[in-house]
């Protein structure tokens, strides 16, 4: 028989900085993302409750929690990378 050689990817980890995260059926989180594989981990993930804005979900990645936002400690959540809507860069109000 012949011989099969297998390549095997190294996983690296890819430190994204802070992010509002939208996932699939509607959670959306803010913290410290790294993406790992199709793995993607949000250290000191805040579950965004309450926007609070005028101006939608960019005003609060560009301008930090608002007056009426709402945050709920989350911990640290890790989600398949399939379960990412998207991504928004945050400002450094956060």
């Amino acid at each position: 028989m012949p011989q099969l050689k297998v390549k095997v990817m190294e996983e690296t980890e890819n430190n994204m900085g802070a992010q509002i995260v939208v996932l699939d059926r509607g959670y959306v989180y803010q913290g410290n993302v790294t993406r790992t594989g199709d793995t993607v981990t949000i250290h000191g993930a805040k579950n965004i409750r309450r926007w609070g804005t005028t101006r939608g979900l960019g005003q609060l990645a560009a301008g930090g929690p608002q007056l009426n936002t709402v945050l709920d400690e989350a911990g640290t959540v890790v989600a398949p990378l399939r379960a990412v809507i998207h991504f928004l860069q945050c400002s450094k109000n956060w």
